[in-house]
């Protein structure tokens, strides 16, 4: 009991700091790019408060971590980006989108290299534990948020490259686009992928 406790305490954290992180570097490159709005309303902090979504940061994620699921789907509240501020503004909320599944993608390597350390000195079980749930939640989390739907980062990403009027069509489907991806989900279209995705995850870190 005390094990599976740990552990979801372990997964609950892994998944918090993964899913911040993501907001705060949507954040940071923004700011780079020409637009504070992130820093002006406080969303530039590690602080998980200001950064929570009822639904997406606590319902959704408990029920699937509870559930004991292979995978855990969550998000914040989305980092405010004001693209009016960009020079270029497709182009430039198209790498700011891009950022975050970066994010997540250092963070997964950073979690393999703790769990190799932790496998080669002999560190406590449940360091091993961390750093596999860190490197597998950040790799579902990146991945998944490459999916070319809106709102996900991928559709910004794809919209980059489109003409003004295509990309706003595009984008304008945003308020059906949780309801497609998750529709997707449940009729298991990315299984092969993740699945795929996962056992490339296992050979790098055994």
């Amino acid at each position: 009991m005390m094990a599976t406790t740990l552990q979801l305490v372990i997964r609950v954290f892994v998944l918090i700091s993964a899913i911040i992180i993501h907001e705060v570097a949507h954040g940071l490159v923004a700011e780079r790019l020409g637009d504070p709005t992130a820093r002006r309303m406080g969303r530039l902090t590690l602080n998980p408060i200001p950064h929570i979504d009822i639904m997406g940061s606590i319902i959704i994620p408990g029920f699937l971590l509870m559930s004991s699921s292979p995978f855990v789907l969550g998000w914040a509240k989305p980092v405010p980006i004001d693209i009016r501020r960009f020079q270029n503004p497709l182009r430039d909320f198209g790498i700011t989108a891009l950022a975050g599944p970066v994010a997540n993608g250092i963070q997964m390597v950073i979690w393999i290299v703790v769990f190799r350390l932790a496998a080669s000195l002999g560190w406590p079980l449940w360091v091993g534990f961390l750093a596999i749930s860190g490197a597998s939640i950040n790799m579902f989390l990146g991945l998944i948020n490459l999916i070319p739907i809106p709102p996900l980062d991928g559709s910004r990403i794809v919209a980059a490259f489109l003409p003004v009027e295509m990309a706003v069509r595009y984008l304008s489907i945003e308020r059906f686009g949780l309801i497609i991806v998750f529709g997707l989900l449940y009729m298991n279209v990315f299984d092969g992928f993740f699945n795929l995705m996962f056992v490339l995850l296992e050979k790098m870190l055994f």
